[in-house]
């Protein structure tokens, strides 16, 4: 196998530990076979590739066993929505592309291969992604501002047959519904009548509100800039709108943050800003304070812990974080373990109930959410997924 080419040890902002580490990027193709001499290059490439390329002319479907499709994903972003950042291009993204893909590898055993477009139209966005998806098992969507995000979404799940998936909208939902799970259960709380505020309607915020919806919260609201979503404001976007139609419609609650938050359960930021300690002051006792926002929550937790019993960040200096990577290489491998031809609300229930179940006797409250490197997170995800994507009718095998 041919090595790594060399980089320059000279850069320039080296000496700075972080870019050192990002010097020639973060990832690189390696081959799975040995070329070694004239008999290896000819089953590798010419002529004995020439038998493979045709077999699968004849039977697209042995894509799934002569390629690496089965097993790679392409991680897709457009530059807009990157980390805490906002919209920096679909240069400045490449790292955070690059970063996501190692992790589907070591998390996952998935080969992530980063695509940034240069484009933010989303029919130029769909229209690419589907002409690219013969060479992909699945898609995942990252960093992609919202309203958008949850259009091109929906309509290419519609288009291919194979998992589509927006982290930053999924990834978030999981994980957080695991660590709710543990949260609800150290408290003593059920899901039915617990009552939760959640911060933020962007991609992370609708994602959140429709897994808890669906796993039992019935008292649940949604805030953005301008307070409660609820279907008499004449601001709502569609999206926002069907979010109120789910939560503040049903429960009869308005008003501000500050209004909800007094007598409140659980709040969950994936907003960004400052809440004041005067808000979160009047929550039920046994608080539950998921300030996810990256890198400053929107409650920081020295602040939460003198009002709540349980807290969470997206921090991994911080006890408890709310890490996509404990989601999205497991979700992954399970669907391609069974060929799945999408991600369903089940196998999403089911990643995060297999990641609460994984805390187990040492649930407490500085540990209800296990850690990203536990070895045992990515088979209990997968597995679960797997099963669920049985049952939900959309594994090929």
């Amino acid at each position: 196998m041919s090595e790594a080419p060399s980089v320059a040890p000279s850069h320039p902002l080296a000496g700075d530990p972080v870019f050192d580490l990002h010097v020639g990027g973060k990832m690189q193709i390696a081959s799975t076979v040995p070329l070694l001499g004239r008999d290896d290059l000819s089953m590798a490439y010419t002529p004995g590739v020439a038998r493979v390329c045709e077999a699968i002319a004849e039977d697209p479907s042995l894509t799934q066993h002569y390629t690496w499709v089965p097993n790679t994903v392409a991680v897709v972003t457009d530059g807009t929505a990157v980390l805490g950042l906002g919209d920096i291009g679909p240069a400045g993204a490449m790292p955070v592309m690059e970063g996501k893909a190692v992790l589907f590898k070591q998390f996952g055993g998935v080969d992530g291969i980063p695509i940034c477009l240069d484009t933010t139209d989303v029919e130029e966005i769909i229209e690419t992604v589907v002409r690219m998806a013969p060479s992909f098992g699945g898609i995942n969507l990252e960093d992609i501002s919202a309203p958008r995000c949850f259009e091109i979404e929906d309509r290419l799940k519609a288009l291919l047959d194979i998992p589509v998936f927006h982290d930053d909208q999924h990834g978030t939902a999981v994980v957080a519904l695991a660590a709710l799970t543990n949260a609800l259960k150290l408290t003593g709380r059920l899901f039915e009548t617990t009552r939760v505020v959640i911060g933020g309607a962007g991609a992370a915020g609708v994602a959140v509100t429709k897994i808890l919806l669906e796993a039992g919260i019935k008292d649940c609201v949604v805030v953005d800039r301008k307070g409660v979503l609820h279907s008499s404001r004449e601001d709502l976007t569609p999206t926002k709108k069907a979010l109120a139609e789910m939560t503040a419609d049903v429960t009869g609650r308005t008003g501000s943050l500050a209004d909800v938050l007094v007598g409140a359960d659980v709040y969950i930021g994936v907003s960004g800003g400052n809440v004041p300690e005067e808000h979160v002051a009047p929550m039920a006792p046994d608080a539950i304070i998921f300030g996810l926002a990256n890198p400053t929550p929107e409650v920081l937790p020295e602040v939460a812990h003198r009002h709540a019993r349980v807290v969470a960040t997206g921090r991994s200096d911080y006890p408890n974080q709310i890490n996509n990577v404990l989601a999205f290489p497991g979700i992954f491998r399970g669907a391609f373990d069974v060929h799945a031809t999408a991600i369903t609300e089940g196998m999403k229930l089911a990643a995060a109930q297999a990641l609460a179940a994984l805390v187990g006797d040492d649930l407490a409250e500085d540990m209800i959410i296990p850690s990203p490197f536990d070895p045992r997170v990515p088979g209990a995800v997968s597995s679960a997924v797997a099963e669920a994507a049985r049952r939900d009718g959309v594994a090929r095998r």
